[in-house]
């Protein structure tokens, strides 16, 4: 099952970052036993992360981007590397200048 291979998930998300021209500045995953991943990357326009719960199908992806596109273009490559039948999708605006 791709969400619960170690090299499967760090692959997609590899790609995800590409995909949006971004650059890995650290990155961890760790396998849970019996089953799930969760992986998270401090990439260069910010971070983002995976935990995923095999036994239920389901992936959860957060992420957190100073750039709309960086967030729909990992959102959207990982959706369709997943082969992802149902999507929910939550945006959360920061209000920084306070």
């Amino acid at each position: 099952m791709l969400i619960d291979d170690t090299g499967a998930v760090t692959e997609a998300a590899h790609k995800a970052i590409a995909y949006v021209g971004a650059n890995i500045v650290e990155e961890c995953i760790h396998k849970f036993e019996p089953v799930g991943i969760t992986y998270f990357a401090v990439i260069s326009t910010s971070h983002f992360s995976i935990h995923t719960w095999p036994e239920y199908q389901y992936a959860a992806v957060d992420i957190f981007s100073c750039r709309d596109d960086v967030a729909d273009g990992i959102a959207q490559m990982l959706k369709d590397l997943f082969g992802s039948g149902r999507v929910r999708i939550q945006t959360i605006q920061r209000d920084i200048r306070g």
